[in-house]
């Protein structure tokens, strides 16, 4: 005698769909009040800039222009009066060496303090560190003075020495935190194939030291650009003025162009926001990475 078996198909369970919650409700209500009060000045600077000079007045701040012109934009970029683009060639100039000299020698630096430990290590490290904490405002006239004792060359140049030395503390402080955390087999293996503390450095060291640049770089390269205190103190030129002075001098002696403030304000920050447009995942990555850490 036969019998069918019958065979009895599994049930699929279908994934349950997740009901928001109070909680949740009121998180992401939160995020996106948070995000309008960051966007809200933007958007103004976004439409003040094409407007005309008779719309952009602050009662319209919030009013969509009339009639959309790029006059400002033009204004702000190559006029004869407001003109930034030769100030953002003093910017780069000024910011590119000084970001990568100081990236460099901190990474030198924390190589050493991780690494190949001396006596009085750690004392070194301490100092290094009480750097940062050294406010613009106490160096100012005793910088400017050794400036001029020792003949340095005005304009750029002390601009970019100002900010070497005030990067090293940052710069090696974060080289120093992510050495830590490399395999001291790695090391200890350089060591065994007789290699010298220059020799590990650039051949064991340096290869994985990526994530930790590309911090320290864009680190070095927001501060150094907005910077407006050392600029304005120690370059006397307005020719050699970066890009933060004169968007300080936009404004007139009669007549506030606000059209041409907020456009030239768009365009001082454009270089910082490509670099985290461009870089700003690495940038994570490297604080994840342990750049950071220790």
């Amino acid at each position: 005698m036969s019998t069918a078996s019958a065979t009895v198909e599994p049930r699929v369970r279908r994934p349950r769909r997740r009901r928001a919650t109070g909680a949740q409700v009121l998180k992401y209500a939160a995020l996106l009040f948070a995000a309008l009060v960051v966007l809200l000045p933007v958007y103004v600077l976004l439409v003040a800039s094409f407007k005309t000079g008779a719309e952009a007045e602050p009662s319209r701040a919030w009013a969509l222009p009339d009639v959309w012109s790029l006059d400002a934009w033009r204004q702000a970029w190559n006029g004869e009066q407001y003109g930034l683009l030769p100030f953002l060639e003093n910017s780069f100039k000024l910011v590119i060496p000084a970001t990568l000299i100081s990236t460099f020698l901190g990474s030198l630096n924390g190589f050493v303090l991780s690494r190949w430990r001396f006596p009085g290590a750690d004392l070194v490290f301490l100092f290094l560190l009480f750097g940062m904490f050294i406010p613009y405002q106490a160096v100012m006239i005793p910088l400017t003075q050794i400036f001029i004792d020792v003949d340095f060359p005005e304009g750029i140049p002390r601009l970019v020495f100002a900010h070497i030395v005030y990067g090293i503390p940052i710069t090696t402080l974060i080289f120093r935190s992510y050495y830590a955390t490399i395999p001291e087999d790695l090391i200890e293996a350089a060591r065994m194939d007789r290699a010298g503390m220059l020799r590990t450095y650039w051949s064991v060291v340096l290869p994985v030291s990526a994530p930790a640049f590309v911090v320290t770089a864009i680190w070095q390269f927001t501060s150094i650009w907005n910077d407006f205190l050392f600029a304005v103190f120690i370059v006397d030129d307005p020719e050699q003025w970066p890009v933060t002075v004169a968007l300080n001098n936009t404004t007139g002696s009669f007549v506030t162009p606000y059209n041409v403030q907020m456009a030239a304000a768009l365009i001082a920050s454009l270089p910082t926001l490509v670099v985290y447009i461009l870089l700003g995942r690495y940038f994570m990555r490297g604080l994840m990475a342990g750049a950071l850490k220790g």
